[in-house]
């Protein structure tokens, strides 16, 4: 009985406080949606003048503002009524992940009601896909057409940025062969491994993201030059373009001495005569004066 009389004057007691609530989205969002968070009381009589959203950062390791989030407040919309605070985000990103809670600054209002319960959510998002190759760095990408010698070895990754590791699969096109896996790699080419080659990237959580990227292999004939293979081409742009900044730089010291050796030329000893030749008051080289002093100024 006594037990039942304490349970009772606890949940009397706890009722009496009004408590701080965030409501907002319950599942993952996809980038590009909009989101809307709303602070309220759970008794409307309570004045919500006071209520602020804070928004947890990983960075900073700790609890801040949403308006000190300063390269990504243009995207996000306050609005105040009389019984709520709503945060409206208009084009939902990575950056937007939670958790997001609400704070009031009432001095007559006290821990824990003064601080809602976080709220977490997700932004799913993926990337535009990229190749690169196997030796090479990967901001040279790879070409849609990709020229190889006959017997040269090709190994092309796919990757992409995503909110959670996707599943990659290559597969070629008139074949009904999928290879499950990030790298295509094709050992000692031959002719019949020519064609075009198409890597796609699924979400592991968001059926709907997905992406594709189609790649061309052709394989050149053994007589074939070096230089129209694309390992053959990329050589000659490097070449090349190690060959202008040399010469570039060349030319620039070359520029600078001789600009140098001008400069201390054009530079001889001063000539100070000029100042040691006297000035009299009525020559020429003399302010007008009254008197007719004939002895020099100097």
């Amino acid at each position: 009985m006594k037990v039942i009389v304490v349970v009772a004057v606890v949940a009397l007691v706890h009722g009496s406080y009004a408590t701080l609530l965030i409501k907002g989205p319950t599942q993952p969002v996809l980038e590009g949606e909009s989101i809307t968070l709303e602070c309220l009381y759970s008794d409307s009589e309570l004045n919500i003048s006071q209520v602020h959203f804070e928004v947890y950062s990983k960075y900073m390791q700790g609890w801040r503002s949403v308006w000190e989030r300063s390269w990504c407040s243009y995207m996000m919309q306050i609005e105040r009524t009389a019984e709520s605070l709503v945060l409206s985000i208009s084009h939902a990103g990575r950056y937007y992940e939670g958790p997001y809670r609400c704070v009031s600054d009432a001095e007559n209002v006290t821990a824990p009601d003064s601080i809602s319960q976080p709220l977490d959510f997700k932004v799913h998002y993926m990337g535009e896909l990229s190749l690169s190759r196997e030796g090479y760095t990967s901001y040279l990408g790879v070409p849609q057409e990709l020229k190889v010698r006959l017997g040269d070895d090709v190994v092309v990754k796919c990757s992409v940025s995503s909110s959670e590791e996707p599943s990659y699969f290559w597969n070629k096109d008139g074949d009904d062969w999928i290879l499950p896996s990030s790298t295509l790699t094709l050992r000692k080419v031959t002719a019949m491994d020519a064609g075009q080659y198409t890597c796609m990237a699924e979400h592991p959580s968001v059926e709907s993201l997905r992406k594709s990227r189609t790649i061309s292999v052709t394989v050149l004939p053994e007589d074939a030059p070096w230089y129209e293979s694309s390992n053959g081409r990329l050589v000659l742009m490097t070449s090349a373009g190690a060959v202008s900044l040399l010469v570039f730089i060349l030319s620039m010291s070359v520029f600078l001495c001789r600009r140098a050796k001008q400069s201390k030329t054009s530079k001889g000893p001063i000539d100070d005569r000029s100042q040691k030749k006297p000035i009299y008051k009525n020559s020429v080289e003399s302010l007008p004066s009254t008197c007719g002093d004939k002895q020099p100024l100097v």
